[in-house]
This record gives C-alpha cells, structure tokens and sequence, in this order.
C-alpha cells in the first residue's frame, strides 16, 4: 500500500508542475506579433 501512496504522490507533483507551466505559457508570455503575406498561385483561381 505505501507503494501506491508514493505512486499517486508522484504523479500528482508532476501533474501539478505540467499544469502549473501550461498555466504560466498561457498566461504570461506574449506572442510576437507581426505581419504575414501568403503568396496565393494563380491556378487555385481559374477553376
């Protein structure tokens, strides 16, 4: 049984340090932003 409280205690912590990091990418960096141009051939238009 102490096998399965460390097991479950583990996998907490790295749960808990998965969702803190998914936490602080959402809500602390910011996305460079910049502007894009995508060249679009002329064949895609003459169906």
């Amino acid at each position: 049984m102490p096998s399965l409280i460390r097991l479950l205690v583990v996998l907490a912590v790295i749960g808990g340090v998965a969702y803190g990091i998914m936490w602080s990418l959402a809500n602390l960096v910011e996305p460079q932003k910049r502007e894009m141009s995508v060249p679009v051939p002329q064949e895609r238009f003459a169906k």
